[in-house]
């Protein structure tokens, strides 16, 4: 009896949809739960790999749902962006036309697998309802002067022909294609994040975010504590902002390292035309990647820029030098080197013959320049340091730096690793920036009445390697709003990451074609309970969506201080050891497997194969084994259905019952139990459902159910109707179909959730399988509280058991509390 699974799944999704079950109220008595899975790019189809997010996310909102909650699980698509944009290249199309196909084909997906979605309020990034209120999140970003413009070295992408965030840049690679990343200079527009880098800091008013994201985020932000000193260079007098951890060694300054995109640099790049050495030096190291240049194993290489700068302690003259391994993106991008006591200074300094200094001697003060192999970095005494001679390095840290603010050469200071977010894209699929350009006014916002700035369809993608938008004249040439003449709009769009860092507050109120969402809805919603998604995230989506929900909570339109009081990073869908994605051509279609075995079956896999937070390898057998699980309880039920519906009117009691229907009424009860810490409070699916599978084996033990009396039929009646509550978090097709055949006319979410009784989980006695080397030789009853010792004891007393060992040299006894007694021998 292999259980009708298509005509099942169809059945109840329509009655779901009909009844309309899965669509939140905003005014209802009911305390509210807002479950939020990361929508996804429609730039192709859905894969196992989406299946499994979206899968962990629904067993969240049913489980919400039967303890009685308000529950809003709505969904979306991030339809701008590059993934969307190359797809319509490669099919040759139009962006537009190739996303809205594949948020449809998406939708059916959605509803073929059966997930619990508020479709009601579907957002998509790439519509003017939506996009309208990201230009007016930019406008209100800009009138608070956290939107800036300015030019700069930018990473830029040349296979996806665009700009990419410091957060986009992996391992010198692109996040999306993984092409090569290099350098190049533009002028950019910029989000001022680093504004709040220290509330972001801030993590004490999340619920529960896994510790490895919080340290990534503040590790990404990187606040250090130091001293920042105005050096001068030689001949003009202009300062050179220095920003040290270690004011201790100023003294022992011998050099200077500036980045070849520093500033200055710059300056003298084009002072310099016919300078070929310092030219080639400054390209190639531009070029190459950033994170690779601050390794320590790094070859440290440089060229002497012919200039230098005066230390302002001690008057000194020191070259200046354009180096490999300092960069912009920490601190003020030019960093003092002090050879004596910095590992890599030390480096260069040895390899270019430059002047050690040193400023700090260690105890046995013997320290001599000419026999140090490495820089000396531990505490010691400071010395070369005029009046701060003799103090040890670490109180002068604090005297030297209050001496040099004192004497006007520097000050105290807090820096961040984090730097301000770059929105610019050369892209055509993107939020247009709401920004024109005019001659006389300047830079002019375009005016509220005229938002959105739509973005236009007659762009032919793929066809050029400049910014599409520059190809189409009528979008360009428009009018200035301030003074009526001739202006020219901005052509570069907003990264995708702007769509992502405030949709969460939009699903509040969808379709408010007035403002962004209605403060009271948002406030009565937000913040997301429980938000599920990729770890890869941490330091992209969600640090500009925690930036963002702060900004609008300054605004006064949402009241909480973060956004996500609980976030779940789910493991990723893996296949032949490598990451399921559309861009590795290794995906699983879930209509192939839905069409053979059904969505449960699916869900099933996926969710028992490993913890949430953990990679599942994907396998076919797997599928088998939960397809085969799921027509197990279907033919239990099927078979016995007359049974257990009479057996559930009978009461358990009064009968003589035997000691394995005993056992059964306690896994019925210890398995409610387990599945509700499992599912209500830890979120570890896999478990839950092997408990699930557990008690059904101890249910089919029960070879001829029909033969027990009326108080054993009782106790097999409700040990079989426990199992479609306890498999709707995670098959609720099958669930429900098996509900209603037990005579039940509500539907599963309002049975609320299944309860035990404790006084069920008190046992006179325990069985324990006894094996030896791996084999069943016996059985034997124990009261629950047996010693270990005892059970070791009274295992070797039973008859099989001492048949067996004889002649036998046992070598280790194993107690497995509960269960067995396994015994190896030879």
């Amino acid at each position: 009896m292999e259980y009708p699974f298509q005509d099942i799944e169809k059945k109840w999704q329509k009655i779901w949809q009909d009844k309309r079950i899965f669509n939140a109220l905003d005014n209802t008595d009911k305390q509210k739960y807002y479950v939020l899975a990361m929508f996804p790019y429609p730039s192709g189809i859905l894969h196992c790999g989406h299946v499994s997010n979206y899968s962990i996310s629904d067993a969240i909102a049913r489980v919400k749902m039967m303890e009685g909650y308000n529950v809003m699980s709505p969904m979306g698509f991030d339809s701008f962006g590059m993934p969307a944009e190359n797809y319509a290249i490669q099919h040759n199309s139009h962006p537009r036309l190739t996303t809205e196909d594949c948020i449809t084909a998406m939708h059916k997906q959605f509803d073929s697998l059966g997930f619990c979605l508020d479709w009601e309020r579907e957002v998509s990034t790439c519509r003017p309802d939506y996009y309208v209120w990201g230009q007016y999140i930019f406008k209100k970003l800009y009138e608070k002067g956290l939107v800036y413009k300015k030019k700069s070295f930018q990473n830029w992408c040349d296979s996806c022909q665009t700009v990419l965030a410091n957060e986009q840049v992996e391992n010198g690679h692109c996040w999306r294609c993984d092409s090569v990343v290099t350098q190049k200079e533009l002028e950019q527009w910029y989000f001022r994040i680093t504004q709040y880098a220290e509330e972001l800091l801030d993590f004490s008013k999340m619920i529960e975010w896994p510790e490895r994201v919080i340290t990534m985020q503040k590790n990404w932000i990187g606040k250090s504590f130091g001293t920042e000193i105005n050096f001068t260079l030689e001949g003009t007098g202009e300062p050179v902002k220095v920003f040290t951890t270690r004011p201790d060694t100023i003294f022992g300054v011998t050099f200077m390292a500036l980045p070849p995109e520093h500033p200055y640099v710059q300056r003298w790049l084009a002072e310099e035309p016919d300078n070929k050495a310092l030219h080639d030096f400054c390209h190639k190291v531009i070029n190459e990647d950033k994170i690779a240049r601050t390794a320590e194993d790094t070859t440290k290489e440089g060229i002497f820029s012919g200039r230098f700068c005066i230390n302002p302690v001690n008057g000194d003259k020191v070259q200046i030098w354009i180096t490999n391994y300092v960069v912009m993106d920490y601190g003020t991008g030019a960093v003092m080197a002090v050879p004596a006591h910095d590992q890599r200074d030390f480096e260069f300094a040895k390899k270019y013959n430059l002047p050690i200094k040193i400023v700090i001697q260690n105890k046995e003060h013997d320290l001599v320049v000419d026999k140090m192999t490495a820089a000396y970095v531990e505490p010691g005494f400071q010395v070369n340091s005029a009046q701060f001679d003799g103090i040890e390095n670490e109180p002068a840290k604090q005297a030297i730096s209050q001496w040099m603010e004192e004497q006007g050469f520097g000050k105290q200071t807090v820096t961040y690793r984090l730097r301000d977010w770059g929105v610019s894209r050369q892209r055509y699929w993107g939020n247009p920036i709401p920004v024109i350009y005019c001659d006389d006014c300047g830079v002019v916002l375009v005016p509220d009445k005229d938002l959105p700035v739509l973005l236009p369809d007659n762009v032919q993608v793929g066809k050029t390697t400049r910014n599409p938008l520059l190809s189409v004249p009528e979008f360009v040439n428009t009018i200035c709003p301030q003074c009526g003449k001739p202006a020219r709009r901005e052509t570069d769009t907003m990264d995708t990451f702007v769509d992502s860092s405030w949709y969460f507050a939009r699903y509040a109120d969808p379709k408010n074609d007035k403002e962004p969402f209605d403060h009271a809805k948002a406030n009565y919603w937000l913040p997301v309970d429980q938000y599920i998604g990729g770890i890869e995230h941490a330091c992209m989506h969600l640090l500009y969506a925690r930036f963002i929900h702060k900004f609008m909570r300054d605004l006064g339109w949402v009241k909480c201080n973060e956004l996500f009081a609980r976030l779940l990073t789910q493991g990723m869908v893996t296949k032949d050891g490598a990451k399921m994605s559309k861009s590795k051509g290794n995906v699983v279609d879930p209509k192939y497997i839905i069409d053979r075995f059904g969505a449960d079956t699916l869900r099933v896999f996926l969710l028992f194969a490993s913890p949430p937070e953990k990679d599942v390898e994907w396998s076919d057998d797997g599928v088998m084994g939960a397809f085969r699980f799921l027509n197990r309880v279907w033919r239990l039920i099927e078979t016995h259905r007359e049974q257990i519906i009479t057996g559930l009117k009978t009461c358990a009691c009064g009968s003589e019952v035997s000691r394995q229907l005993r056992d059964l009424e306690y896994s019925s009860h210890h398995t409610v139990q387990k599945w509700l810490d499992d599912v209500g409070k830890r979120m570890q699916y896999n478990t839950a459902i092997a408990a699930v599978m557990e008690h059904l084996n101890n249910v089919t033990a029960i070879k001829e159910p029909d033969k027990l009396n009326e108080a054993e039929q009782a106790i097999f009646a409700r040990a079989c109707a426990i199992i479609p509550r306890l498999l709707y978090p995670f098959a609720p097709h099958i669930a429900e179909e098996l509900w209603q055949m037990l005579g039940n006319d509500t539907l599963m979410h309002e049975s609320g959730m299944p309860k035990y009784n404790p006084d069920k989980l008190l046992r006179d006695s325990i069985s324990y399988v006894i094996q030896i080397n791996g084999k069943v030789r016996g059985k034997m009853d124990v009261a629950p509280d047996t010693p270990e010792d005892k059970l070791k004891e009274l295992a070797m007393d039973v008859e099989n058991v001492k048949k067996t060992l004889e002649g036998k040299t046992i070598h280790k006894v194993i107690v497995i509390p509960g269960k067995m007694v396994s015994i190896a021998v030879s």
